[in-house]
């Protein structure tokens, strides 16, 4: 996409594709002017307070509604009995166990009736003239439930006698799950030179998005239609997966969204709560408002992570890698949210063998069910996770064999003559120079000066430690997206594409696309998101896919833009279709000076142009992409310094570099940005952030008193530089951006802490590296060598 005339009036240079457009919905949203769900009230609206589970596990035997249905404001109480005629909530990833057996997918309705499953599991819902006479009557609620045993560990749930939480689900097995050949990997171990054996933690997380968990539900009697205003991560996803719930026709559903005040993956489904929202709407001829308190988001919403997994890889006597294997438990909490086998199992095999050349993988998961909330997709779901694993286990085997870190990670790095590569995960990679990214990290991070830190910092009674973290993340699957660009009355040009903004400022970049390549003027574009009623297909937001998938769908969509402009354009200048050339934002007759600019053209159509026939009447166009857009690589290399007290066991991040390959970058500052809150995220799970339960399934980290997250003075100057390979597999040659910074922090801050501590023989440490589990490490490491 070249623009011939890079100095047009509409500065095309300024906020073309490559520049450092600033993020435009930043002036509403630092001033306090964003329209968030619980920003939204509606006439007449009343208030959802729910009624959750105190218990872990129990059976429901009575919930006493009497005494609340009496007191002062309420208008309705609902339980599971209420909600019969509604469907349940799914599990749509159709995995098969090894046995070629479906998995074990339990109904889940909106408020259950039979037991409850975790603490937080919603039972009741009173709607209320206010929030404060809501939770009095939820409070006056009387519940009498049957304690049951709990099990909250994945690897626990499996083991013999442990409480089940499903009768159709044995060992309280949702799916036993295999990839690759158990006999080729077995036959490649056996015939190793060596072979490193880690067991791996990836800790459980919870998501704290900075906007809790709101929505509001309306129903038209006259239409019988109903409608959402929910955050989330896409509207035509979530309206689809109401539709099924609901057993309504798709058009009697709408989802509205405002701005989101992030998600990470934990807003991308439907919840619980919405559909007893809508039914209280119908029953009550009135909008039912609920917001979350934080001390439900923690106790409701989706968590991440949570695998248990020994890994090993088998090496030849010179370090060539031969096979990989990963076995153990992915912790899919009490219910399965619609994607939650996925993290676990497929996406450790798409992104395990990394950049590397990987002969066989082997990835044998027990995906369990246990008495805690549910677990989905956190910010890179299960790519963070698979690299992790990876880099840990080379690290390791660089250690056993007596071969240098960076020696081993080079001879097993797939090269760029070797690309597109089919890899041991099934997947093609279709560009990358992983090399030459690899060698300017250890440039940009100043490897060779490493030795003399590390001694300047033992003079300062510290220990110091390097971690070098590869990636190489399989985005999300191939689908189709929405490149809908419509010609306003005002002179404004929407945009219409099915992703979802909840943060990463989809704004900016998809006009500087369509402004590249129509020659639009950027100011006046403006992007439509969140309304289902305006869409035509939508993959949403998630797995690294925005960019790449609208920025298609946009490109697709203005080609159409210019087929049709080039009509009508020709009948304007009286010349053929097929005379009319289309270059920076201009229509001219080939070999003339003789044009017309596009908005010049779209005012004219406003103004009532008088046209043949057949020719079109409007530049506006509704298009789908014709094709499911592949899955891109984007990958990279992180480096992260780290000094270590070891009489406190206290860790400070002193150096962070980055170098990542996105392909074509569309907007370098939005990037780097997006990189920056990867690395952040991944650096709070790596040294603070740790979920935990007791034996009854409380959680007993379920507010900001007993959950670190993250701060300013915790992080690092992070070193961001770009060494971009354009993407084959889209017209654009984007990769995605969103989730890399986690997977370069978890691999890169874990090796970096190994490392420091390698000095007094710590092997490996389990997320998250705390200060206490980091001094006790050291103890321990004492006590050993004192024996």
């Amino acid at each position: 996409m070249n623009i011939h005339d890079k100095t047009n009036d509409w500065g095309l240079a300024k906020f073309g594709v490559g520049q450092p457009v600033r993020r435009t919905e930043d002036p509403v949203l630092v001033q306090g002017h964003g329209r968030y769900t619980d920003d939204q009230n509606l006439a007449n609206q009343a208030y959802a307070i729910f009624v959750r589970s105190r218990n872990g596990h129990g059976v429901i035997k009575n919930i006493d509604t009497k005494a609340a249905r009496t007191m002062p404001g309420v208008l309705a109480i609902y339980t599971g009995a209420d909600l019969g005629a509604y469907g349940t909530l799914k599990c749509i990833v159709p995995f098969k166990n090894r046995d070629g057996s479906e998995m074990k997918k339990p109904k889940r309705p909106s408020l259950p009736t039979d037991k409850v499953r975790f603490v937080g599991d919603p039972i009741a819902v009173v709607v209320a003239t206010t929030v404060a006479q809501a939770k009095d009557a939820a409070e006056a609620i009387e519940t009498d439930i049957e304690p049951l045993p709990a099990v909250t560990k994945a690897s626990e749930a499996a083991k013999p006698g442990a409480p089940t939480l499903y009768d159709e689900a044995p060992g309280n097995v949702a799916l036993d799950y295999l990839y690759g050949d158990p006999a080729k990997v077995a036959d490649a171990f056996a015939k190793a030179a060596h072979v490193t054996k880690l067991t791996l933690i990836n800790s459980r997380l919870v998501v704290n998005a900075m906007e809790p968990r709101a929505a509001i539900g309306e129903f038209d009697a006259k239409s019988g239609r109903f409608t959402l205003h929910v955050g989330c991560q896409g509207a035509f996803g979530m309206k689809n997966q109401l539709v099924d719930i609901l057993g309504v026709p798709a058009d009697k559903v709408r989802v509205l969204i405002g701005n989101v005040g992030g998600s990470f993956g934990m807003k991308a489904a439907v919840y619980p709560e919405y559909v007893p929202l809508l039914h209280a709407a119908r029953e009550l001829g009135r909008p039912v408002k609920w917001t979350a308190d934080r001390f439900e988001s923690f106790v409701s919403d989706h968590h991440g992570r949570d695998h248990e997994f020994v890994g090993e890889l088998a090496l030849d006597a010179k370090g060539k890698f031969l096979a990989v294997r990963f076995v153990g438990y992915g912790n899919m909490g009490a219910y399965l949210a619609p994607v939650a086998p996925l993290m676990s199992t497929l996406n450790i095999v798409k992104n395990a063998v990394s950049i590397y050349k990987v002969p066989l993988i082997e990835v044998a998961t027990k995906c369990m069910f246990t008495n805690s909330v549910l677990v989905s997709a956190y910010r890179g779901a299960g790519r963070p996770e698979g690299n992790y694993y990876m880099e840990r286990l080379i690290d390791r085997a660089a250690e056993e064999m007596g071969i240098d870190r960076f020696a081993l990670r080079r001879r097993n790095q797939i090269k760029a003559s070797e690309i597109p590569y089919a890899s041991s995960s099934g997947m093609q990679y279709d560009s990358g120079d992983f090399p030459a990214i690899f060698e300017r990290a250890v440039e940009l991070a100043d490897v060779k000066g490493f030795k003399l830190r590390k001694r300047g910092a033992k003079k300062r009674g510290k220990l110091r430690g390097l971690g070098i973290g590869s990636y190489l993340e399989v985005t999300a699957p191939p689908n189709k997206e929405m490149g809908g660009i419509r010609f306003e009355p005002n002179g404004d040009v929407t945009i219409i594409t099915g992703t979802l903004d909840y943060g990463q400022g989809h704004a900016a970049p998809f006009a500087q696309v369509l402004t590249e390549k129509l020659g639009v003027p950027f100011d006046r574009i403006k992007l439509l998101q969140g309304d289902s009623d305006e869409l035509l297909a939508g993959g949403g937001t998630g797995g690294s896919r925005s960019m790449y998938a609208s920025g298609t769908a946009i490109l697709e969509g203005a080609d159409e833009v210019i087929a049709k402009g080039k009509q009508i354009a020709g009948a304007v200048l009286e010349a053929s279709a097929g005379d009319i050339e289309f270059a920076a934002g201009h229509f001219t007759i080939a070999g003339t000076d003789r044009s017309i600019g596009i908005m010049e053209l779209a005012e004219k159509l406003r103004a009532g142009l008088k046209l043949p026939e057949g020719v079109p009447h409007s530049l506006s166009v509704k298009h789908v992409t014709k094709e499911p857009i592949p899955s891109v690589f984007p990958n990279g290399c992180h480096v992260a310094e780290v000094e270590i007290d070891p009489d406190t066991g206290v860790i400070e991040v002193v150096s962070y570099k980055s170098v990542n390959d996105f392909g074509t970058i569309i907007n370098p500052m939005l990037v780097a940005g997006q990189v920056h809150g990867g690395v952040v995220q991944g650096i709070g799970q790596a040294l603070m952030e740790n979920t935990a339960y007791d034996a009854e399934g409380q959680l007993l980290t379920g507010s900001y008193m007993d959950y670190a997250m993250p701060r300013a003075e915790d992080m690092p100057e992070i070193g961001f530089e770009s060494h971009p390979v354009p993407a084959k597999a889209n017209p654009l040659g984007v990769k995605g951006c969103g989730e890399a910074g986690c997977a370069g922090a978890l691999t890169s801050m874990m090796n970096a802490i190994v490392d420091a501590l390698s000095e007094y023989g710590v092997i490996n440490i389990d997320m998250p590296a705390t200060p206490e589990r980091v001094w006790q490490a050291i103890e321990d490491a004492k006590a050993r060598h004192a024996m």
